[in-house]
């Protein structure tokens, strides 16, 4: 089983509400971890389902010297047009479009853009 593990510079519990809304999903139990020995907790892991898949978030641990920039690219396929814009426009503020909104021989309507956590997303109607 492949399973998309997203990693969130601090701010996993805005996506995971964010991605909830724009997915029409519940992720599962939340677990906490602090990572200095304050009281400023980060998200050591949860799980969430996107269109029937498992994915996992968590906040960064470890090195904050080593790079984590990765060629990685979600794609999911909508029914509809209607409902790529609906979920699109949960994720576009602080967004930044990619490859625009278009039709190709392929799909009635695609997009490529980066959500404001980082995460590379492409949408396409089936």
């Amino acid at each position: 089983m492949l399973i998309p593990h997203l990693h969130f510079n601090g701010d996993c519990k805005d996506a995971i509400a964010l991605y909830e809304k724009a997915f029409n999903s519940k992720s599962g139990k939340v677990e906490y971890m602090a990572d200095d020995g304050s009281r400023n907790k980060r998200i050591a892991h949860v799980r969430m389902k996107i269109q029937n898949q498992t994915v996992f978030l968590n906040d960064r641990f470890g090195n904050k010297d080593k790079s984590l920039d990765c060629a990685v690219h979600l794609i999911l396929t909508f029914k509809t047009p209607e409902e790529l814009l609906a979920c699109y426009e949960h994720l576009k503020e602080g967004s930044n479009i990619i490859d625009p909104f278009k039709e190709t021989p392929y799909t009635k309507l695609c997009v490529n853009f980066m959500d404001r956590f980082g995460v590379l997303w492409g949408f396409m109607v089936r």
